[in-house]
């Protein structure tokens, strides 16, 4: 999981700001962690924290009531969208590995050798490199 999604699942507002910014009634929220459509994270005093990954799953279920979805409907709609998740990350991950299992070593080396080598050459012949003062 890269930085900017780690940041995405902090737990960082509190209910009252959530329901500012998706104009939800806590009510509304509260039903929606019920049918397991987010899962906000609790303090040690069992209050609710929401990500910014829970926000913006409460404004898509919003905008697909709005369309007229129920919410059988909006948890298909999530796992197929989870399920599409899972299959891209799965096949990151294997061609991660196949490019991992091409490459020896060695090959490695002498690819980052040469692209060093490479760098180099468009860093000649600037004169000296500036002073820091």
């Amino acid at each position: 999981m890269g930085g900017s999604q780690i940041r995405r699942n902090m737990p960082l507002f509190s209910i009252g700001i959530v329901m500012q910014l998706t104009d939800l009634t806590a009510r509304q929220i509260r039903y929606y962690e019920e049918h397991g459509l987010i899962s906000p994270a609790r303090t040690e005093g069992n209050k609710r924290l929401f990500s910014l990954n829970d926000i913006d799953k409460l404004l898509e279920v919003k905008d697909l009531i709005d369309q007229g979805v129920n919410l059988a409907g909006i948890k298909q709609i999530f796992n197929v969208k989870q399920q599409q998740d899972d299959v891209l990350t799965d096949e990151d991950n294997q061609e991660a590995e196949k490019v991992r299992k091409d490459l020896s070593d060695a090959e490695l080396r002498k690819l980052l050798r040469k692209e060093l080598l490479r760098a180099g050459r468009f860093n000649r012949g600037h004169g000296n490199p500036p002073r820091l003062q």
